[in-house]
């Protein structure tokens, strides 16, 4: 009997949905790691690019940065709150974040329009570099990889409001910390886009 309580190992608990929030974290991340790996091989193959980077709007780049960043804060104070039971604020500050979820959205939207009406799109055969048409294939990255974060954007906001469902009856608070992990992601990935799409001109 001492024998087997020596060889006993002990059994390690993970938080309900933590270990496959971060599975689906490490996906995704993979993801948007291959998209910007290839984007800066082109990006150094063609300097050229630089100049189709100019057309993007610094400012509203810049806008949403402080957008999900505020955002990501109002989360944790969120999961300060549930760690507190202290419901009504959970829902205060999860509805914060949705909030700064739906402003990125509506600056993107606004973005996009200006963009388009530029006639800057998929198609723009704007720049050409050592007989290559690249104009389009810069503008081929942007909407794709800045598309694909504001889908994720709606996503993150759909788990925020779920979570907060969930907190109104007091019920599931643990996936408040799983929607903070999940949104965190979100402007992580942001951070990379923003330098890489707005700044690096």
């Amino acid at each position: 009997m001492e024998n087997q309580r020596s060889l006993s190992v002990p059994i390690i608990r993970v938080p309900q949905g933590r270990l496959a929030m971060w599975v689906l974290i490490a996906g995704e991340l993979m993801i948007f790691g291959g998209l910007i790996a290839c984007y800066l091989l082109y990006r150094l193959r063609y300097p050229e690019w630089a100049d189709q980077a100019a057309h993007t709007s610094t400012l509203i780049g810049a806008l949403n940065t402080i957008v999900l960043l505020t955002s990501s804060f109002t989360v944790v104070k969120a999961h300060e709150a549930a760690n507190k039971m202290d419901l009504k604020k959970v829902v205060l500050w999860l509805s914060v974040s949705i909030g700064g979820g739906l402003l990125f959205l509506v600056n993107k939207g606004i973005e996009y329009t200006t963009e388009i009406s530029h006639g800057f799109t998929f198609s723009s055969p704007h720049l050409q570099a050592g007989g290559d048409t690249i104009g389009s294939l810069f503008w081929s990255f942007y909407f794709f990889m800045t598309g694909l974060h504001g889908a994720h954007v709606i996503a993150g906001m759909v788990v925020m409001f779920l979570a907060l469902l969930n907190a109104r009856k007091g019920k599931n608070l643990h996936r408040v910390e799983l929607a903070g992990m999940y949104w965190h992601m979100v402007d992580l990935i942001w951070i990379f886009l923003f330098p890489l799409l707005y700044i690096a001109k």
